[in-house]
């Protein structure tokens, strides 16, 4: 048996039978051809997006492909194929230092390359979609490497077809991002806009933007490298305008944003907030005292604490607006 408590940010003890950690594509094809994925089997990346409640039975395939090389370049793109296992900040880090605009907005977003279209990461009103270009990957079933462009990624707000009907069915290898070398800078999106006149910024640069946003997320969010947790637990919920206008009704004050299709996104963690959970805490695990999205391991949490608050967090939110949150972590 082998120790995952290093491959999870939540800091959670549990076991796998197995772990290779796939440094190249021929160890990958070679893992597939001797017929190792046929059954239960596990990809991660950083760990950032999981929550083990039980041990693994089974492989875990570690994604430590590494890698960032020029694909197309012209005087106002650029196109960058990217190694899956390479670390998502310190992507975002590279592009800023070059002067790449599209991604600034999500610095600091703990994970990898390879992970962020499934997820869709997103934050500060952009959301890897935006600038993602094409992903190679390899299918499990036959060793095959296999193209999929953007559209047919099918992105949703924190959903791609990796989590649905291609879960599990591919290893994503490269991911291409195409960015701007003369990028419109979003600002419009929470703290950043206000942040930038409070520092007297009178042109704002692609660096600038990144600073505040990693300053509003170090103010706001624990550091999983010293308090265990996978960044925001829950997604916030998207209903129908006419489903919205029922609720706002009730709660006035409540938080919300539009989105396409007469849609309404309302923040999850106002709901979980005005539910009075900011700062509770259930055995050994808690909601963050500065962002209610954020459930931490308190001390030597179990999955399975971790799970009991989210429940329980669930439950209270239903029945105080009647709203149902969905995990946002891939639980295990």
């Amino acid at each position: 048996m082998i120790s995952l408590l290093p491959y999870n940010t939540f800091k959670i003890s549990a076991y796998c039978n197995e772990l290779v950690e796939i440094k190249n594509e021929i160890q990958l094809q070679k893992v597939i051809k001797e017929s190792r994925l046929e059954e239960n089997f596990l990809i991660i990346g950083g760990g950032s997006n999981i929550l083990f409640t039980k041990n693994f039975d089974g492989l875990v395939l570690k994604n430590s492909l590494k890698g960032i090389f020029v694909y197309f370049e012209d005087s106002s793109q650029i196109v960058l194929k990217v190694a899956s296992g390479e670390i998502w900040s310190d992507f975002v880090d590279y592009c800023v230092k070059n002067d790449w605009g599209g991604i600034e907005n999500l610095s600091l977003i703990p994970g990898t390359v390879g992970a962020a279209p499934i997820q869709n990461i997103g934050a500060y009103g952009v959301e890897v979609k935006d600038t993602l270009h094409k992903i190679e990957a390899v299918k499990l079933s036959n060793g095959e490497k296999v193209i999929f462009n953007n559209s047919e990624c099918k992105f949703a707000y924190r959903d791609s077809i990796f989590k649905n009907e291609a879960k599990n069915k591919y290893f994503i290898t490269n991911v291409f991002f195409r960015l701007n070398k003369k990028p419109v800078l979003n600002t419009a999106y929470g703290d950043i806009s206000k942040l930038i006149k409070e520092k007297g910024i009178k042109k704002a640069t692609i660096a600038d933007v990144s600073n505040i946003v990693k300053e509003i997320r170090m103010n706001k969010l624990p550091n999983p490298e010293i308090i265990g947790n996978a960044g925001s637990f829950f997604k916030n919920p998207v209903l129908a305008e006419s489903d919205f206008k029922l609720i706002i009704q009730k709660f006035p004050d409540i938080r919300h944003f539009a989105e396409e299709n007469c849609k309404v996104k309302i923040s999850a963690a106002w709901l979980i907030e005005n539910a009075g959970l900011k700062g509770f805490e259930l055995g050994n695990a808690k909601v963050n005292d500065k962002q209610a999205l954020v459930l931490i391991n308190n001390g030597n949490a179990t999955g399975k604490n971790i799970l009991q608050l989210a429940n329980f967090i669930i439950e209270k939110v239903k029945e105080k607006y009647g709203i149902v949150l969905n995990p946002e972590v891939n639980i295990l």
